[in-house]
């Protein structure tokens, strides 16, 4: 009986030779779709031989299998969703979005030559860390400023720098980890520093730091709690105090605040997020931070401080290894320029502009997403309710921002499945359950989105008929 099927499977020649696979080729290289179809015989000829199949497929059976399989090779990994969660700076979900200004300068110079590394006054080579230097200077205060390819690198090249063999002394407290198993012990010791932790988890002194110091010491280290606050019986050291201490005894005093915050959120109730010139002005000698946060920028690590320690980590051969594209340069600038007025960056930057919405605008685009949707969705129950979202990206770990979402309970299927559809869509939607209800939290849907929203919901139940 195999061997019948086997005999009866269409030969190579006559499946290129068919009219499916004519139209198969013309919307995908026809190499991928040779090699898709070898795999796909050699599939069929091992099912028919352990007995998994008892019929075999006609020429254009197995061509509408190759094309949906060789369909999904060439679809790219790196997909637009859209953001139902409410988390605003979801690090899944890539961080923060990107002011148009800040698109339409990555666009002017990702489709032309541009001045990265040449000098237009001069006619001379130039410097790709100068384009992000005059407006982080403006805006912080600093010296110097110094942009490398995300914060890890710029802990890690601050550290190698001023640091490489010699002890740092940072509070146990601060021993922070982040997202992906970022630990700043294990970046510590990759950079050649030596960790000298001093307190405890909940209260460090003054004292410990100066009982730490030694011949060997090579800086003092803060680095912010971004992602979770102690609370309690706790005492913390004041970023004054570090730096009075490393100016008393001449050692360099270095703080990693994580979000890179210009922006003043205070009037939402907001605190313990440290702004960045404040930090600056309470005398460190060195602070880094991330550009896509609450900065709202690519992502970056930006570096900023006092002149000798910057030219320092720019003569180190590591800068070269963590150097920014011209891409991420191009947004960033385009970012901080946004930056330079309040105004303009509350209604500029995506991230910003999401974290103030005001909750009767969110109320008002979730009624109008749900009218559409109950005359799209017959079989969900759909409603608005109140709910908390979140500024995520390890920032502002206590904020809760009063939002609105549409409720979905389906009559037809489970949550999870509904879920699931979502998820697997050609435009995935990502939401959250709660309450045995699968929550569309409209704060981080885009205005621009609504329609395909709409859209995606409508089809996960329609798949569903």
């Amino acid at each position: 009986m195999p061997n019948n099927l086997l005999r009866q499977i269409p030969k190579v020649d006559s499946i290129l030779e068919s009219a499916g696979w004519a139209s198969l080729v013309s919307a995908c290289p026809e190499s991928i779709a040779k090699d898709v179809l070898r795999e796909h015989l050699d599939s069929l000829r091992l099912d028919i031989r352990e007995g998994r199949a008892a019929v075999v497929p006609s020429i254009d059976e197995i061509v509408t299998a190759v094309g949906i399989r060789a369909a999904a090779l060439i679809e790219p990994g790196l997909k637009r969703v859209i953001n139902a969660t409410g988390v605003i700076i979801h690090t899944n979900l890539g961080r923060s979005l990107l002011a148009r200004r800040a698109v339409n300068a990555i666009m002017r110079v990702a489709t032309g030559y541009s001045n990265l590394e040449y000098d237009i006054e001069k006619g001379v080579r130039g410097s790709r860390y100068d384009h992000c230097r005059s407006v982080l200077r403006r805006l912080t205060g600093a010296e110097d400023a110094l942009v490398v390819n995300n914060n890890a690198g710029a802990v890690f090249l601050i550290l190698n720098t001023l640091a490489e063999g010699k002890e740092v002394i940072i509070s146990r407290g601060e021993l922070i980890e982040i997202g992906g198993s970022f630990r700043i012990p294990d970046v510590m010791k990759k950079s050649g520093a030596v960790l000298r932790e001093v307190g405890t988890t909940n209260r460090t002194y003054i004292e410990d730091f100066e009982r730490a110091i030694c011949d060997n010491t090579g800086l003092i280290m803060k680095a912010h709690t971004s992602n979770y606050r102690i609370r309690g019986f706790t005492h913390e050291v004041p970023s004054e105090e570090l730096v009075a201490l490393g100016k008393r005894y001449n050692i360099p005093t270095y703080h990693d605040t994580g979000s890179g915050l210009f922006y003043n959120f205070e009037g939402l109730g907001a605190s313990g997020e440290p702004l960045i010139p404040d930090e600056l002005k309470k005398g460190f000698d060195v602070i880094s931070f991330s550009g896509d946060k609450l900065l709202g920028a690519p992502q970056a690590g930006i570096v900023i401080g006092g002149e000798g320690c910057l030219e320092a980590m720019k003569k180190n051969p590591m800068t070269r290894a963590l150097r920014p594209d011209k891409f991420t340069l191009a947004g960033l600038e385009a970012t901080l320029l946004l930056c330079l007025d309040v105004d303009s960056a509350a209604g500029g930057i995506p991230t910003i502009r999401m974290i103030l919405e005001d909750k009767g605008a969110v109320a008002k685009r979730a009624r109008r997403i749900a009218s559409q949707l109950r005359k799209e969705c017959p079989d969900a129950g759909v409603s608005t309710i109140d709910v908390d979202s979140e500024v995520g990206g390890g920032s502002f770990p206590d904020m809760v921002i009063p939002s609105v979402g549409v409720a979905l309970e389906p009559r037809t299927m489970t949550i999870a499945t509904l879920e699931a559809k979502l998820r697997r869509l050609p435009l995935p939607v990502i939401a959250r359950i709660e309450r045995e209800r699968l929550i569309l939290d409209v704060r981080t849907v885009l205005t621009e989105d609504e329609g395909d929203l709409v859209a995606a919901v409508t089809a996960a139940f329609e798949n569903d008929r």
